[in-house]
């Protein structure tokens, strides 16, 4: 069998770099890579740019005209073009290593069937992996045993033999039995098994024994080229923070528990439960020696100029959103009025040209800085000043296109309140995994890098010395920047309302007009309401002109609808606890009636408290009757003095009618975690979560595990989404922050690692490992800031 390469980074040399991906190329093309259409596709266009370069339309097509990549190649041909569209720039040598990276990321790559039969005569396929030996029906895996598990492989004419330690099936059964076509198949598969079992079990290599002179014991083949490897090249696999390339993995996918809810290709919830499981078998175990671990320069310029790398990466991931995804989706079902196609797109896609160059400009810096590249270069290189002042004129010229996102975004909404095809793309969109967060949230990114420019470049001019030779060019791009966002952060903060509003429209049934001229959003989240049953679940919403409240919390399609809607004007809050003996309780009175409600601390309470207050405040200065805006049907509902209504089962399936053209809403909210969590969250905290996004590489450990497994994690929206590699297109999983307690691990958590802080909710416990000191602060923390204060814990 020919060698598969597991890890593409050892490859440094071109050559052996250029036939692997002509090994990919054949087996793509002979069906033997399994992988999903548009993993093909995406392979295709990367050895279609490594073979004829950028893009062009005729080029293309006459290049696959005359040369076959895929079997079912005519079908999808569309859609490689348009992914080789997005290459351009791409040299041959990366096409390769991306050829590469996507491949062994499969679960099938390196899986070579051979044909078997088991005792009872089934038909299967039998695989040799990194793992251990599959087994497979037709393209199923049945089972897998583990090298460790394996004390003996042997056969015996056609019949393969795998003897398993004692305690893996017990004294019975500890040996398995596999009918295979021929003998020399047989040995062939043999020879390849023992390989990779003494391979991945081997500590040292043995001393080589004498050969006899005249007699044969039979064959002693332990392995080959492999130990040999092994033994001779300084490959480091189990570093943590390889920058190109993920840890050893073929595994499948995050296996993670989801709320049942319908809809096909729906998001991962971060609602779900807390828990998440491990992505697939991937471990990196604490075996290796600090002298072989790959070391990143030291200096902490270097780590926050890295952090501009890395969530420059996840931005121009989110502006794909739109100007990828979004206009495909568009697109295809012709749902979009030609207008706002153009003022929509118009505007998006020469930002995102344009920090495509500048991303790849930052990553060749970064991998100068770090030592990662073996190109010769002149002059001092080890800064980031210099790039950032380069590019600002770029940034600056795209301001403009900044300044129409609030006519782009009101005209958006104006569309898809009237054009009801639009409005269904638009909500089918959302459910699509690559739309993690609502989708006007992406539209806002471009205003809110410039706003993670500033504190990046403030931290690099804090860091430097008067006399450090990138002080200068930092200061000047720090004040570039500054202009820029001093224009737009009265604008920013208005689009930040109307995109919460507008996002709590679609949430909320039962209420109209939430994004009235004037009304602002303040808070959001859970408390209690004293009804005739007790204490009841209530999701209360805090507006600068109006409190509003849900019934029974979220319905079938994952909203909420509002039962009661108050009035600020004339309101008065007051503390009750003593009045009706209910923890953390207060009174809110109000022209129409008067309810009972109680908050989950005294924090909490105080909170809400602080915050009705400043509102009515604000209501009572500004003289402006918000009954203008409210439903008189919600308003005057009967009540009692203390509003101990028993609140109908009917005002659920009240709206049931409008509910059924409604596509399911996916349950990725801060409403949803405040329901599920039983907390609450203000508009200041959403601007503060803005303003401090994150990403990049974290070692992940589950309190049960013993390995720590490398995961590109997003934080953002209060919520951490975990990615094996920063390339991938969606997030396999979501883990929500609010409730969570962050703290350093203690003695009987047996963590004896630097720059590890400790995530704990309920008996839910992980671990995040950072790669410096620097990335240890920045996300603890960011996460100490979005914890309520009676869960924050040192650090």
């Amino acid at each position: 069998p020919g060698v598969i390469i597991i890890e593409p980074c050892v490859c440094v040399c071109f050559p052996p770099r250029y036939l692997f991906s002509l090994q990919m190329k054949r087996d793509l093309l002979e069906g033997k890579l399994s992988c999903t259409e548009n993993t093909a596709s995406l392979l295709a266009s990367h050895l279609l740019q490594s073979e004829i370069g950028d893009y062009d339309d005729l080029a293309d097509r006459d290049f696959l005209k005359l040369n076959k990549l895929l079997p079912n190649q005519e079908r999808i041909q569309e859609r490689i073009m348009e992914l080789h569209y997005r290459h351009l720039g791409q040299t041959p040598a990366d096409s390769d290593f991306q050829v590469l990276e996507i491949a062994r990321k499969l679960e099938m790559y390196g899986v070579r069937f051979h044909p078997a039969a088991d005792r009872e005569g089934t038909k299967i396929n039998l695989a040799v992996a990194h793992i251990g030996l599959q087994v497979f029906q037709g393209n199923t895996k049945i089972n897998t045993f583990n090298w460790s598990k394996i004390r003996k492989l042997s056969f015996k004419r056609k019949r393969f033999l795998i003897k398993l330690y004692p305690e893996v099936h017990g004294p019975h059964q500890d040996t398995l039995e596999f009918q295979m076509v021929s003998r020399d198949q047989c040995k062939i598969f043999w020879k390849n098994c023992v390989e990779h079992h003494s391979f991945f079990r081997l500590l040292d290599q043995p001393q080589p024994k004498s050969k006899a002179i005249l007699f044969s014991r039979g064959s002693s083949f332990r392995y080959r080229y492999l130990c040999f490897l092994l033994n001779h090249t300084e490959v480091d696999f189990l570093s943590p923070f390889n920058s190109k390339s993920s840890p050893l993995c073929l595994s499948p996918s995050f296996q993670m528990s989801t709320l049942s809810l319908p809809g096909a290709g729906q998001a991962p919830s971060p609602l779900q439960s807390p828990i998440l499981s491990e992505v697939g078998t991937n471990r990196l175990e604490e075996e290796e020696e600090e002298g072989r671990r790959k070391r990143y320069p030291t200096d902490k310029a270097y780590f926050i100029a890295k952090e501009i790398l890395t969530t420059e990466r996840t931005y121009l991931k989110d502006l794909e959103v739109i100007t990828v995804w979004f206009r495909s989706a568009v697109i295809k079902e012709n749902a979009m009025p030609e207008g706002l196609m153009t003022l929509l797109f118009s505007n998006i896609d020469p930002i995102y040209e344009f920090h495509r160059g500048f991303l790849k400009e930052v990553d060749q810096r970064l991998a100068l800085w770090s030592g990662r590249s073996n190109a010769h270069v002149k002059g001092d290189y080890q800064r980031i000043g210099d790039v950032m002042l380069r590019n600002i004129d770029g940034i600056n010229h795209l301001n403009s296109h900044c300044h129409k996102h609030d006519e782009v975004l009101t005209e958006l909404e104006k569309a898809t309140k009237r054009l009801k095809k639009l409005e269904t793309v638009y909500k089918e969109f959302e459910l699509q995994k690559v739309c993690y967060l609502p989708l006007n949230t992406f539209l806002l990114k471009p205003i809110q890098r410039l706003m993670h420019y500033k504190l990046i470049l403030e931290r690099l001019c804090k860091h430097y010395s008067p006399d450090h030779p990138d002080h200068n060019n930092c200061r000047e791009a720090l004040k570039e920047v500054a202009e820029m966002t001093n224009q737009l952060q009265s604008s920013l903060i208005r689009l930040e309302n109307f995109q919460k509003l507008s996002e709590l429209q679609r949430d909320l049934i039962g209420i109209e007009n939430l994004t009235a001229p004037g009304r602002e959003f303040i808070r959001e989240g859970c408390l209690y309401k004293l009804t005739k049953k007790g204490l009841q679940q209530r999701m209360f919403f805090l507006f600068s002109d109006q409190l509003l409240y849900t019934s029974k919390g979220v319905t079938a399609t994952n909203q909420f609808k509002v039962h009661g809607q108050l009035p600020l004007h004339g309101m008065i809050v007051e503390e009750s606890e003593n009045e009706w003996s209910v923890p953390h309780c207060f009174t809110i009175y109000s022209a129409q009636r008067t309810i009972v409600v109680a908050a989950s601390s005294k924090v909490e309470m105080g909170k809400w408290i602080e915050d009705l207050n400043m509102a009515i405040e604000m209501t009572k200065k500004s003289q402006e009757k918000s009954d203008l805006f409210l439903d008189p049907g919600l308003c005057d509902r009967s009540s009692d003095e203390v509003s101990l209504d028993q609140e109908s089962e009917d005002d659920m399936s009240s709206s049931r009618n409008s509910l059924d053209k409604q596509t399911h809403h996916r349950a990725n909210s801060t409403m949803h975690v405040c329901w599920h969590r039983n907390t609450s969250v203000s508009m200041s905290d959403h601007s503060l979560a803005v303003e401090n996004q994150l990403s990049g590489y974290l070692l992940r450990k589950f309190k049960n595990s013993n390995g720590w497994q490398k995961l590109w994690v997003v934080f953002t929206n209060f919520c951490l989404f975990f990615y094996k590699t920063h390339q991938d297109d969606f997030p396999l999983a979501s883990l929500p922050l609010l409730g969570y307690t962050v703290s350093s691990p203690g003695e009987s958590d047996s963590i004896h690692k630097e720059y590890v802080f400790k995530l704990h909710f309920k008996s839910h416990v992980y671990f995040f490992r950072a790669e410096s000191e620097y990335t240890f602060e920045r996300y603890s923390d960011r996460f100490i800031h979005y914890l309520t204060p009676s869960n924050k814990a040192s650090l």
